[in-house]
């Protein structure tokens, strides 16, 4: 197939990828996982698919049998979508990631009172256990504050991956406790068919995009 690039370094080009490429990247990127994506899963389908990363996520689903959902066509509305398909994968790209971190941010910081303290606090313990390496879920805090955040991706996603561009150690980390999943961040190219490299499910920390695939 031609997989067209971003255009970033001058216009888009048609890069030929192969079967055996793709199939490479199905591969490579389920190890990362952790072996752990199957017939259970689920992910939606909204990127553009002209694009090597739309592309893999594309094929991996096919490879292991996930269930693929392909969203109403407006990116405006993509929330809807989420919440029919409940999805339990979710590639992303920094820009719908930041605006969805900005929405997340501004709700919170209206709250006032007891109710803005037990946000704050629950916000401090979760982000000091991430660091310590302790785990993203909390059960108190997760019931008071984070499982109504989290079904803004359907409530049943367990890795959200972004690409295509860097995205905030900050950003990254505020997901992670909100969303209470590994938040992974990798990087490629379309000559590469898409995964190159990726951070570690599990990983506590942020602002690399991980090693080799």
């Amino acid at each position: 197939m031609l997989s067209y690039t971003s255009g970033t370094t001058g216009n888009p080009k048609g890069v030929k990828l192969t079967h055996k490429m793709l199939l490479g990247t199905a591969y490579a990127v389920k190890n990362r996982f952790g072996g752990t994506i199957d017939e259970n899963d689920s992910y939606l389908s909204y990127l553009p698919s002209a694009h090597v990363f739309e592309q893999a996520a594309f094929n991996i689903s096919v490879v292991y049998g996930m269930k693929i959902g392909f969203y109403s066509g407006n990116v405006l509305a993509i929330t809807t979508d989420l919440a029919l398909l409940k999805p339990t994968l979710f590639p992303s790209v920094p820009r719908l990631l930041n605006s969805i971190y900005g929405k997340i941010k501004d709700k919170l910081n209206k709250e006032e009172g007891i109710k803005k303290n037990i946000i704050d606090a629950a916000i401090d313990a979760k982000t000091k256990n991430l660091a310590a390496g302790k785990g993203l879920n909390n059960f108190l805090y997760d019931s008071l504050v984070f499982n109504k955040i989290k079904e803004i991706l359907g409530g049943n996603v367990k890795f959200v991956l972004s690409g295509s561009a860097p995205i905030s150690s900050e950003v990254l980390n505020f997901l992670k406790i909100c969303f209470g999943c590994d938040v992974l961040q990798g990087y490629g190219m379309t000559e590469t068919s898409g995964g190159t490299v990726m951070t570690e499910p599990g990983d506590p920390t942020s602002g690399s995009i991980g090693g080799p695939v």
